[in-house]
């Protein structure tokens, strides 16, 4: 019996899966999938030395390659998307900044058609619904209240394809609008944010599930007033983005993070803007601008931190030889959490029979050696 053209089985290195680590292990690739068996013959690449990893999932990103999800053209969006694959995102949520509400919704229906067509998983709205207090690298006089009916519009233009929208949820209007898009499927995840613990509590209650870059823009942890972390590490039932860049966090809050909330309950995000992976310079986010350097993005009016120029390697290879995550964790983190919450997990996250062939190959010392999606090469591998 022949092997499939389309098959192939990836041996010989170490397989990272939902139950653990194989030494050892293979994956068999048919087509455009993970598959239990292969077909005798199928053609076997020697992969020992190396790491095989879930691709990795990012729910909050802004761009990258020089080129903006919230202000580019469609062929600028994909060439974002490409250059966060290449470095092992198979699977991208795009996230828009603060903005006039006609033009968010806009950039919505651009966008929403590429989630349609399979190259972005979803939208990520976040502001303008934000704390002025707290707004970061988001323009000020652009910000307003979360008034649930404008979120409705913002939904309604995404046509389905809203999966998080960032809030203040101390702002009037705020609750309610927790409510609305958790009746909707969409997370509610709080950032940007001036609440107390106690509001940050009743935000939770209403349906909040995640928190947009935890200690990133909103009060720190106070031992009388523990603001929204504590409240936010404690609670079961949310999940605390993390941006591992080594700007933003020190390695002490990610380990508090990994330690209080465990790793079940972690998102590794990147927060990237345009210079992910194109370098230093001078850009725009949003209607501000921005300059990069030694790789840090700040505004050039007022020097606030401008999302990350991180990519997903970066944060795993940080993650497990720096802040010393074990591996399975990080996997967990960066692939199965934002999946699940994405809601995808039955596609992608793990690697399992039937899910998408979309896969990481590290080598020894945790750096990216090869990317698949969807069972094809993006970065080809070189074998034993």
């Amino acid at each position: 019996m022949a092997g499939r053209a389309d098959s192939t089985v990836l041996a010989g290195a170490r397989v990272v899966l939902p139950t653990g680590t194989v030494e050892n292990g293979r994956v068999i690739v048919e087509g455009t999938r993970i598959a239990g068996s292969s077909a005798e013959g199928a053609p076997a690449v020697d992969l020992s030395g190396h790491w095989i990893v879930p691709g990795f999932v990012d729910m909050h990103n802004h761009g990258g390659g020089g080129a903006s999800f919230t202000s580019g053209t469609v062929d600028e969006v994909l060439t974002g998307v490409r250059t966060h694959r290449e470095h092992g995102t198979t699977t991208l949520v795009a996230s828009t900044v603060t903005g006039e509400m006609d033009f968010l919704a806009e950039r919505a229906g651009i966008l929403s058609e590429l989630v349609e067509q399979g190259d972005l998983a979803g939208i990520h709205f976040e502001g303008p619904f934000i704390s002025p207090c707290r707004k970061g690298a988001h323009s000020e006089g652009l910000l307003r209240h979360p008034d649930p009916a404008e979120v409705r519009k913002l939904m309604d233009a995404a046509r389905g394809t809203a999966k998080m929208f960032t809030l203040a949820t101390e702002l009037p209007g705020g609750i309610d609008s927790v409510r609305l898009l958790a009746e909707h499927g969409v997370i509610a995840a709080i950032g940007h944010t001036d609440a107390t613990y106690e509001q940050t509590v009743e935000a939770i209650d209403a349906g909040a599930t995640v928190a947009t870059h935890l200690y990133n823009a909103m009060p720190g942890l106070g031992h009388r007033a523990p603001g929204p972390i504590a409240a936010l590490l404690e609670d079961e039932r949310i999940t605390v983005e993390l941006i591992n860049d080594g700007t933003h966090l020190h390695p002490a809050a990610l380990e508090l993070a990994y330690h209080h909330a465990g790793a079940h309950r972690v998102a590794l995000i990147t927060d990237a803007m345009d210079a992910a992976g194109f370098g230093d310079g001078q850009y725009q986010l949003g209607p501000l601008a921005v300059e990069v350097k030694d790789g840090v993005a700040r505004l050039v009016e007022g020097g606030s931190i401008a999302g990350s120029t991180l990519t997903l390697d970066t944060a795993f290879h940080r993650a497990v030889t720096i802040d010393r995550i074990p591996v399975g964790d990080v996997v967990q983190s960066i692939s199965a959490n934002p999946a699940r919450l994405l809601g995808v997990y039955d596609r992608v996250g793990s690697l399992e029979p039937g899910k998408d062939a979309d896969l990481v190959v590290l080598d020894a010392d945790f750096r990216l050696k090869g990317v698949m999606r969807k069972g094809e090469w993006i970065i080809q591998p070189q074998a034993g």
